[in-house]
Parts: structure tokens; sequence; C-alpha cells
């Protein structure tokens, strides 16, 4: 059941502690993994399977997913120390756990994070927003579009600095269209619209 729940980040569990009913770290860290593993775009798997390792390097939404992801999970584990006597390799298990499934959506959890500091609460419930990548099973806004956003918005900062500068958006190695970088500044508006009417109500 937690292996498919892992799989498609459906996080069906059929205890009420969710994957914390298994008091082993081994558990905690193999469905961890692979909740992060199935957060990547499918086309790297495909990628993998016909050995084109230049489009695995290549690909700017992997490594920004992955420094999101492992970036967060360290700063939580240092934020969360304490509550974990000290102790790194706990504090890491937990964070690193959390974060793959809030950033994946899939929902797992081990620890009652409710109870951690603000810095990490605020950290989870912005990689919640954020997601997983593009080509995935989790939800979220996506990587590949808040990578877009912050390089357009890069691009549109540079141009009000220098207004006859020509400037465009690339992309995976392609320069965008004016309407896909437009687009994922709609979807995103939106998104952010619903998820605050959503909290408002709540």
């Amino acid at each position: 059941i937690h292996t498919f729940g892992a799989a498609g980040t459906g996080g069906f569990s059929n205890y009420n502690a969710s994957v914390g009913h298994f008091a082993n770290p081994a558990v905690h860290w193999v469905i961890g993994i692979f909740m992060a593993l199935f957060g990547v775009n499918f086309s790297i798997y495909y990628y993998l399977l016909r050995r084109n390792w230049k489009g695995v390097r290549g690909n700017s939404e992997l490594k920004v997913y992955i420094g999101i992801l492992l970036g967060a999970s360290l700063i939580i584990a240092l934020n969360i120390l304490p509550l974990y006597g000290n102790r790194f390799g706990e504090s890491l298990r937990y964070s690193f756990f959390q974060v793959s499934s809030v950033m994946t959506t899939t929902g797992y959890g081990t620890a009652d994070f409710d109870l951690w500091p603000q810095l990490s609460r605020t950290l989870l419930v912005t990689l919640m927003v954020i997601g997983a990548s593009a080509g995935s099973t989790g939800g979220g806004i996506k990587v590949d579009r808040l990578i877009i956003l912050v390089k357009a918005s890069v691009r549109d900062m540079r141009k009000m600095l220098h207004p006859n500068a020509v400037a465009s958006v690339r992309f995976e190695g392609k320069t965008l269209p004016e309407r896909n970088i437009q687009g994922v500044h709609t979807f995103i508006a939106v998104y952010l619209i619903i998820f605050v009417d959503r909290k408002s109500v709540v």
C-alpha cells in the first residue's frame, strides 16, 4: 500500500499514524527517497533508459528541483535539531521525509511538523506551493514554472534599466514565446488567488 502510495504520490496509508507507524529509519528513508524520485519529470527516466546522459545533465529543472529539495531539507534539519536531542542524522531524516512528502504533495508523515519552529513550517508551506517537477505525478505550481517566472522577472528588471535592450527568456536551451511566459504568469496568479482564498475560508 505504501509503495504504491509513494509511487503515485497519492499518500494513501492504512495506518492512522501514516508512515510514522513504522518506527524504522530505513522505511522512512526508502519511502522518502522514492517520493522524491517520483517528483522528477518522467522524461528524465526516458533519457536514462535511452542513455541520453547529456539530456539528464543539461536539464535545468532537475537541478533546481534537487537543489530546492536538499537545501530545504538541510535548513529544516538544522532548525529542528534541538527537538531531536541535537542528533543531526535523526533531524535530517525527519526533515527530508517531510520535505519530500510536501514538495511532491504526497501527504505521508512521520512527525507532527505543526509542532516545529515557524521557519520550518513556513518553508514547508512554500514547498507545497512550489510542488514537484512538470511531467510528474506531484502537484503544485511546478518547478519549471518557477524557473520561468524568475527568469522573466530578471528580464523585466533589466528592461526597466535598459528600455531599448532586446532580451528574451530561455528555458532548456530554447527561447520562450511571449505567450508562454504570459501563460505562466496567469497560471501562477490564479493558483495563488485560489490558494489564498481557500486559506481565508479555512
